[in-house]
């Protein structure tokens, strides 16, 4: 479960589960995918459609080694999601030890 202060941030987007990840990303390991526009970037009063984070079950199983294990990879893979919604990139997740 997110902490309250994050899931009052979240703003227009939605959390889908699919079997594995888009072809065009066939030759990286991927357990997750944010696609939309984070919120530093957004411009007020601009239409938009949803921002959507997709998990990807196959790669997030393959990699847990237990049920336990596997709620704490969708969690991770969701906070990470969740971290480019809000404008932060890989490389201040890397420092951040969430990469």
């Amino acid at each position: 479960m997110l902490p309250a202060d994050i899931r009052d941030r979240l703003d227009n987007i939605e959390i889908t589960i699919e079997d594995v990840p888009p072809a065009d990303y066939a030759d990286e390991v991927l357990l997750g995918l944010y696609e939309g526009v984070p919120v530093t970037e957004r411009t007020w009063g601009a239409a938009m459609l949803p921002d959507r984070i997709r998990l990807f079950r196959g790669p997030l199983e393959a990699r847990a080694v237990s049920a336990d294990d596997l709620a704490r990879e969708v969690a991770v893979t969701v906070l990470h999601e969740i971290a480019h919604h809000f404008g932060i990139d890989d490389d201040r997740l890397d420092d951040l030890g969430w990469g």
